[in-house]
């Protein structure tokens, strides 16, 4: 039986649901355990639990960013298997997201409150990314997967040494970013000049800046 194509309204509504469900830190489910799933937490001092809860709140807000950039890209996107491409995407996103949550919640800590309006920029670019074409919106996820890879590879640098659950969450989000950068440009991405890249990442720095904080 052939499936029923949303409607422009539709796809509003399931878009501003995906919208509350993901700032709302609730309605979300992970669809894989989280790699911090039975290993021991370990003691933190006052001043290492504040820094690991602020990495952890840019990661998590990073994954609010990706569920906007890929839901705003999927409903512009021309061909089905690009559309199923960020979909699919898109739920493993999910997981960091609830992962993220779980681990701000044992340090005592909670999301960015600014979570809102990062979700609508990056809907707006992934919309706009892919009205353009479905090439620069695929190269756009690449460029984007590049610049977290480097966030996570850094905050790993920074974890305590002790920090295990942690770092097994920022592990296996590395590993499916990678993954989803490479998928991207094997699937027609465009290849972004070091202009655009540069710019990308002066927005990353913002994010990150304001969202360790907040």
């Amino acid at each position: 039986m052939r499936e029923r194509q949303l409607s422009f309204v539709d796809q509003l509504i399931v878009e501003a649901d995906a919208l509350l469900r993901t700032v709302s830190s609730s309605g979300n489910r992970a669809e894989r355990p989280s790699p911090a799933q039975g290993h021991q937490d370990t003691a933190l001092s006052d001043a290492q639990r504040r820094h690991v809860a602020g990495l952890m709140r840019v990661n998590h807000t990073g994954e609010v960013c990706a569920q906007a950039l890929y839901q705003g890209q999927a409903m512009t996107a021309r061909l089905e298997e690009v559309r199923e491409e960020m979909q699919h995407a898109a739920r493993e996103e999910v997981d960091h997201l609830v992962w993220c949550e779980e681990r701000l919640r044992e340090l005592n800590s909670q999301p960015s409150y600014l979570n809102p309006a990062w979700y609508g920029l990056s809907f707006a670019m992934g919309a706009i990314a892919g009205a353009v074409s479905d090439s620069v919106s695929l190269g756009f996820v690449a460029a984007t997967e590049e610049r977290v890879c480097s966030h996570l590879r850094d905050h790993l640098e920074q974890l305590p040494d002790d920090d295990r659950k942690s770092r097994l969450i920022l592990q296996q989000m590395l590993e499916d970013e990678q993954r989803h950068g490479d998928n991207a440009l094997a699937a027609g991405g465009t290849r972004f000049p070091r202009p655009v890249k540069d710019a990308m990442s002066a927005l990353a720095t913002l994010m990150t800046h304001t969202s360790y904080r907040i």
